[in-house]
């Protein structure tokens, strides 16, 4: 059970790392903006500052992830396991508030949440 949370945690790492890079590298591209349904380019330079904060918050919890799973792997067990938890949990916290902001954005909150609360499931039972 072991591969399989530090599996799923790695890739809910990775996930939101890349939702950084959407939202605060290549939030001036067309093709990102209109996937998180942004509707014109007017729209997304007013939106710009926000994604772009909203990506860091998307990169530390990826970081932290990260991390708490080297910790957790290479034997500090407890700061490890702890840390994951955390992270993890808040990923999926913030896949519930996405959601509750409205039924459109079931996609994105499944896409959002459903790794990290696989792997917080997993480190749980190994």
């Amino acid at each position: 059970m072991t591969i399989v949370a530090a599996v799923l945690v790695g890739l809910a790492a990775l996930l939101h790392g890349y939702i950084w890079l959407m939202e605060s590298m290549w939030w001036t591209r067309p093709a990102i903006w209109r996937r998180f349904g942004v509707r014109d380019q007017g729209t997304a330079e007013v939106i710009a500052p926000m994604a772009y904060n909203q990506g860091f918050y998307n990169l530390f919890l990826g970081v932290g992830a990260a991390l708490g799973l080297v910790l957790f792997l290479t034997g500090a067990d407890t700061a490890g396991r702890t840390l994951v938890l955390f992270t993890t949990g808040c990923m999926v916290l913030a896949a519930v508030v996405l959601l509750s902001s409205g039924r459109s954005y079931l996609r994105a909150a499944l896409t959002q949440g459903t790794l990290p609360l696989l792997g917080f499931v997993a480190l749980l039972l190994a």
